[in-house]
């Protein structure tokens, strides 16, 4: 039987759908951080180049598959949080750590402008030594600048990453006059630009 020649760009296609999807994922990392409401995270994150997608979520808990009702009662123990995935050959991990730092309050425990409660606390969440290793350091840094008297922000190990609900996902997208209302209202970008400048992220 005569063999058919693929065209050459058919032929590379196939050949990289073939591929073990690790070979596809191998430029992708991922980070967790927890900065009060996860809409404004995703926001924040999602414009930051070299991130693919933000998705919001809920971590640190003892209830199995919580559902925002639960965790907002603030009765699981979990925080509000995002996973980042993110192409680190285009933005680096410290990185990611300077721009949550500008996008938080750390001066304040256990709420993130106005909304309170312990899952709402801010607190970056480790993934291996390297990550726990720069976030300690990146926190240090802050701490010894003494831009702040006390930065209650935490290092954390990583727990189990619950998704959440899909309407929570990219809503800032999906619901612009509500997202918009809601952080004005919260003063969140008043805030930030008191402690951090302008160099937030609108």
């Amino acid at each position: 039987m005569a063999r058919v020649a693929l065209p050459s760009k058919l032929a590379a296609l196939l050949l990289i759908n073939c591929l073990p999807w690790s070979a596809h994922a191998a430029a992708q990392a991922e980070a967790i951080f927890g900065g009060g409401c996860f809409w404004c995270m995703e926001e924040a994150f999602e414009k930051l180049p070299g991130v693919s997608e933000v998705v919001s979520g809920y971590t640190g808990g003892k209830t199995p598959n919580p559902s925002y009702d639960q965790v907002s009662s603030g009765t699981t123990g979990h925080v509000e949080v995002v996973r980042v995935l993110y192409n680190p050959e285009q933005v680096s991990y410290a990185k990611l750590l300077e721009h949550f730092w500008i996008n938080i309050d750390p001066t304040v425990k256990n709420r993130q402008f106005c909304d309170v409660g312990e899952q709402y606390r801010s607190v970056i969440y480790t993934l291996n030594a390297a990550q726990q290793q720069a976030a300690a350091k990146s926190k240090e840094d802050l701490i010894n600048s003494g831009r702040f008297a006390k930065v209650y922000t935490t290092v954390e190990s990583a727990q189990t990453f619950y998704v959440a609900e899909d309407y929570h996902q990219d809503f800032y997208k999906k619901n612009p006059l509500r997202y918009k209302y809601y952080k004005t209202t919260c003063g969140r970008q008043n805030r930030l630009n008191e402690l951090w400048g302008k160099a937030t992220t609108p």
